[in-house]
């Protein structure tokens, strides 16, 4: 199970933001963002908090080194609520362009397996 990272430091990690989604390709891009927060690839923040305008995740995303938002179709919503909210140079991953389709994708550990690895992929190494 991930964690969330609320009321600690996070200036040395990663954040990842997903689509939650009602359609498969939603829920691809969030089990993938909850699969990098347990393999410590980046924490987990709550994209619904940041839209509600929570001050204290909003404030621990903003310090993280990279935000990385996995949207689930071209209508990037989760990427829309981040920068709604002030985020600028996000990395984005869309779940569509790796080749499913919403509403035709089965949600298989294959598909999350897939976009995880290609959301590891976008962060930049550790210098």
């Amino acid at each position: 199970m991930s964690q969330c990272c609320c009321g600690s430091r996070f200036a040395a990690y990663n954040v990842v933001c997903s689509c939650s989604g009602a359609a498969d390709t939603g829920c691809i891009a969030d089990r993938a963002a909850r699969l990098l927060a347990a393999r410590h690839v980046a924490k987990l923040s709550c994209t619904a908090a940041i839209a509600a305008g929570d001050e204290e995740i909003s404030n621990w995303s903003v310090a993280a080194r990279q935000v990385l938002v996995i949207d689930g179709c071209e209508k990037d919503c989760a990427k829309k609520i981040l920068e709604s909210r002030g985020f600028t140079d996000l990395l984005h991953l869309r779940v569509t362009d790796l080749g499913m389709e919403k509403g035709k994708t089965g949600v298989s550990e294959e598909a999350v397996e897939k976009v995880a690895e290609r959301a590891a992929a976008l962060f930049p190494t550790k210098s």
